[in-house]
């Protein structure tokens, strides 16, 4: 008696024959009526409406709690600003795969959606808003009405993002979805902040930093862009009406105090600063300063009427321009090193809207960038002034504002990182957080070794406000950090010995990636004790890009707040390009959403977008221009509709592993044409079954013997389950993705269905069998699937049995998969030649097989039929060669591999074009191929290296590939006699 098991496609552990197949109800399929249910081609928004919708309803019905172990992810959180991108539809959908290939296994997955506040992007989208339809700016409404507005804006849009995750079917636990600025979120937060200061870890500094004027706040290094400016250059800033020229390397001169006939000429590529220069340098080593060493040297300041030293160091770049650069600690990262090691203090010019500081003359309050002019001027005037010429140089600009980026001296709160840094490398060191892939363990190491202190305070209104009071009492003052107010006076009165102090809360929000590196544990109810029923992390999926910014933060964060590691494994992707290989941007017009890749887009409909775009704000005028121009040369067509589950299954077929991944909406295409091709192969099933059901009164319940290609397939079946599952363990998502495609398209579709069609349509006694057959193949092959095309999948199964009873794995036989992909190769040289030759049905074409030997012959001929229907011919012919073949009986001859020679016969209406290439040309050609390949095989099998190091099994190989091509040639050479 069978036994039937609940369907696992990695696990299938029913007994059965290895040459039968029981053709059970289960075998066969469902649903006598099936063929007239189903559409007759795949159209993508009819199987995806309503799906996820019911998916939700199941997956609410279910019971909280499994028996099955545990499986834990986070989605990190996509910014509340827009829709999703493609980089987090890659992101959503590798996780997704991730996820359901984990409930195949029977785990109890959770997996928490969630979106971030997105600090500086979300005020700066709210601020463009509020300007373009009120003409009003944040500081204008005030802060708590502008934080009223921001909230006003989530809400209206903060739904397209779930809405977009589950059109991409994700398979996400909403019930626990988060927002970084959630009331639990808040107080992990505040928690960790207060916790970090009272280890000694977070401390105010005053410290050099990025600072975007526009934006009047310190931002993250990821958040600054650099683009190369190849010499003069006009760019637009924030706040200025006509362009800034960048590009130019200005040379000017310092006069030596005390002896103004003679000068150090200083090269700058920002004179604006000039104002802030506390010193000039040059390196100890550069002869033309030589003589002005072992000896205090002074220039004359010529703006602010002082003296400032030359110094010598070893950092100066002798090359750069004249050799001899100013130092202007406050707002140069380098120079500040520098005057720290010459114990010179700093001069800061521009306030933090980027306008000249007072007491500087003339030039105060002027903007920085009109102050460079007038201070070209004043140079010039003061004949200071010596060359203007251009230059290479890369200009700093803030991702968000498009600010150009200003150093800044500020006080800041900074996290002391280094300590907890070496416990992350550690971690990775000893295995107990692996990366993936493994080429960027070095890079953590390298980066985490020499780990700066972080920078957590951001002069912003949206975000979380530092948990940090100012205590004052008459002449003290000291900073507290805590929870609430209440207990930040507690506090205050300990501290200062006072019983009411004065509180000032710090007005400073906290950088965006701080509350991320908590989720791991803070979406899970941390501080309480059951975040430890999830935590850590099984995996954590994200893009390569913030390895450090991110992932290196939760590591260290999450082990110094939870003691453990926050997750167990870090699969890290590429960045998602254009086809060309370039980084999306709306101003080149070559960003595609999901949704346009999803349900297509004309050309009219991506303008428009891009229109909003501008009417938003986000894109400037000459933005729209170049934008609006690369739409018309990516897209001249538009984005045809490709449907989810194609997207899904283009993104995984790329190794996402690789630093940049391509994305091509073609590609996405065709693979909308293969899902077609395998709902074109489920209906063949279905009409087959409904054939041979009329035809023999119902399956029977007997087993039937499998023909060789039944057994064939079912080994490319066993082996393309066995790559998947190897693959999604290794996360090689292109891997499986490519064994699926490979399987489907060439061996199901393209092989074995054309192979079964004479005995189906026949009514032959085998056609059972073949039935059976096609809906195990297609019944395990799409549960196979089903992680990378759940909608395409779903929809098909249910005229599918869900158990075929068989443990495939017993059918793998690398013997006949080998012996089939010979019989391949001759239908393939024989159908390029009929093709080539223009050979079609009308000229009924006739095969002559002449086997190279006894052993051919038998193989050969157990595959007649399957020669005759894979070369659409009228009829195939064999016989072994015993006497040299009389090629003037045939049009076309031709050799196939060691295994034959074949000739072609046609009817008289058949006539060789004349265009074309000789059968004796083509063939002299072909042996020239193959002795070309004879060459390279002889020489490297005589290779010593080859012969020492190459595994016997391999050298085997090589021989046996050298003997069948000694035998091919030896054929075609007979056919030229």
């Amino acid at each position: 008696m069978q036994t039937f098991l609940k369907f696992k496609y990695y696990q299938l552990k029913l007994p059965c024959l290895s040459s039968k197949i029981r053709t059970t109800q289960t075998t066969c399929l469902r649903n006598y009526s099936s063929l007239d249910k189903i559409a007759q081609g795949y159209q993508p928004k009819d199987v995806e409406k309503d799906k996820y919708t019911k998916w939700s309803c199941e997956s609410s019905s279910k019971a909280t709690t499994l028996n099955g172990p545990k499986f834990s992810m986070i989605l990190p959180p996509p910014n509340v600003t827009g829709n999703l991108h493609l980089g987090h539809a890659l992101m959503a959908t590798l996780q997704d795969v991730i996820c359901r290939h984990m409930i195949q296994k029977g785990y109890e997955v959770q997996w928490i959606p969630g979106t971030d506040h997105a600090g500086i992007a979300t005020q700066v989208v709210v601020e463009k808003k509020i300007l373009k339809e009120r003409g009003l700016s944040r500081h204008d409404l005030g802060r708590t009405e502008f934080l009223k507005e921001v909230w006003k804006w989530k809400h209206e849009k903060g739904g397209s993002i779930v809405d977009d995750l589950k059109r991409l079917g994700c398979s996400l636990d909403w019930k626990n979805e988060y927002f970084t600025m959630d009331e639990n979120q808040v107080k992990a937060v505040n928690r960790a902040f207060v916790r970090l200061f009272e280890e000694g870890l977070i401390r105010r500094k005053k410290a050099l930093v990025n600072w975007s004027c526009s934006l009047e706040s310190a931002i993250s290094d990821i958040e600054v862009d650099s683009i190369e400016i190849n010499g003069p250059t006009e760019i637009t800033v924030p706040g200025y009406d006509t362009n800034i020229t960048f590009g130019q390397l200005y040379n000017f001169a310092y006069r030596l105090h005390g002896d103004e006939s003679q000068e150090i000429v200083v090269s700058t590529t920002r004179p604006e600063t000039l104002l802030g220069d506390i010193a000039v340098a040059v390196h100890p080593e550069d002869e033309r300063y030589t003589r002005f060493q072992n000896k205090a040297t002074f220039l004359w300041h010529p703006f602010r009427s002082q003296p400032i030293p030359l110094i010598f160091d070893a950092s100066v770049d002798r090359e750069f321009g004249t050799g001899a650069v100013k130092i202007t600690p406050a707002h140069d990262k380098n120079d500040f090193e520098m005057a720290k090691r010459h114990s010179l203090e700093s001069v800061q010019v521009f306030s933090e809207k980027g306008r000249i500081l007072q007491n500087f003359g003339n030039f105060s309050d002027l903007p920085r960038f009109e102050a460079r002019g007038k201070i070209l001027d004043a140079l010039a005037s003061q004949k200071l002034l010596r060359e203007i010429r251009p230059h290479i140089m890369n200009l700093p600009l803030c991702s968000r504002s498009k600010d150009v980026i200003e150093y800044m001296l500020r006080p800041q709160w900074f996290v002391h990182c280094q300590d907890m840094a070496n416990e992350a490398v550690q971690a990775v060191r000893d295995g107990r957080i692996q990366l993936h892939p493994k080429s960027f363990e070095s890079e953590w190491s390298r980066w985490l070794n020499d780990c700066h202190d972080w920078c957590v305070s951001r002069q912003l209104w949206w975000g979380h406000q530092v948990p940090a009071y100012l205590a004052k009492n008459e002449d003290q003052e000291v900073w507290i950090a805590a929870e609430t107010e209440e207990e930040a006076f507690a506090k205050a009165q300990a501290e200062l010995r006072v019983k009411n102090p004065r509180l000032e809360r710090d007005p400073d929000v906290l950088d965006t990636w701080f509350s991320s590196s908590l989720l791991p544990f803070s979406v899970f109810n941390w501080p309480s004790e059951e975040f430890r029923n999830s935590y850590p992390l099984d995996v954590m999926e994200t893009g390569h890009d913030i390895l450090f910014f991110w992932v290196a933060r939760m590591t260290m964060l999450g082990m110094k707040l939870t003691g453990d590691v926050p997750f167990r494994n870090v699969l890290l992707n590429g960045i998602v390009c254009d086809a060309h290989g370039r980084k999306m941007s709306k101003s080149l017009g070559n960003v595609v959403t999901p949704q346009q890749v999803i349900y297509g887009a004309s050309l009219k409909d991506l303008q428009e977008d891009i229109h909003q775009s501008h009417k938003s704000g986000i894109l400037g005028p000459e933005e729209l221009k170049k934008s609006i121009k690369g739409l018309q040369k990516m897209f001249p067509s538009g984005i045809p509709e490709c449907g989810t589950d194609a997207l899904r299954f283009t993104v995984c077929s790329h190794n996402i592993k690789s630093h940049f991944i391509n994305f091509d909406v073609a590609e996405c295409y065709t693979n909308k044409l293969f899902l077609n091709k395998i709902w074109q192969a489920t209906r063949y099933t279905l009409g087959a079954h409904d054939k041979i059901n009329l035809a023999v009164g119902g399956i029977a319940q007997e087993e039937q013997e499998l023909q060789l290609m039944d057994r064939w397939i079912l080994s490319r079946l066993a082996d393309t389950l066995e790559v998947c599952e190897t693959s999604l363990e290794n996360y090689n998502f292109h891997t499986a993705v490519a064994a699926l495609k490979n399987f489907f398209y060439s061996n199901l579709c393209d092989v074995y269905l054309e192979t079964t069609k004479p005995g189906i349509f026949e009514g032959a006694s085998k056609a059972r069998t073949h039935c059976a057959t096609l809906a195990t193949c297609l019944s395990l092959g799409l549960q196979a699937m089903s992680p990378f095309t759940p909608f395409i999948t779903e929809e098909l199964q249910q005229y599918l049995p869900k158990s075929s009873g068989l443990d495939v794995s017993l059918y793998k036989n690398s013997q006949l998969e080998t012996e089939v992909n010979e019989i391949l190769d001759i239908c393939q040289a024989i159908r390029q030649l009929k093709s080539r030759n223009k050979v079609s049905k009308k000229h009924e074409p006739k095969v002559h097989l002449f086997a190279q030997n006894k052993e051919a012959f038998n193989t050969l001929s157990k595959y007649l039929i399957e020669v005759k229907a894979l070369t659409l011919s009228n009829e195939v012919f064999l016989e072994e060669i015993s006497k040299p073949i009389s090629k003037n009986e045939y049009k076309l001859f031709s050799t196939a591999g060691h295994l034959c020679s074949f000739g072609i016969s046609t009817n008289s209406n058949f006539q060789l074009p004349s265009s074309q290439i000789s059968g004796k040309d083509l063939n002299n050609l072909k042996l020239d191929k193959l002795q070309k390949e004879l060459q390279r095989y002889l020489d490297r099998t005589s290779n010593e290296g080859f012969r020492k190091s190459a595994s016997e099994a391999v050298q085997k190989k090589n021989f046996e590939k050298i003997q069948q091509l000694e035998v091919e040639i030896k054929n075609i050479k007979s056919l030229q006699s």
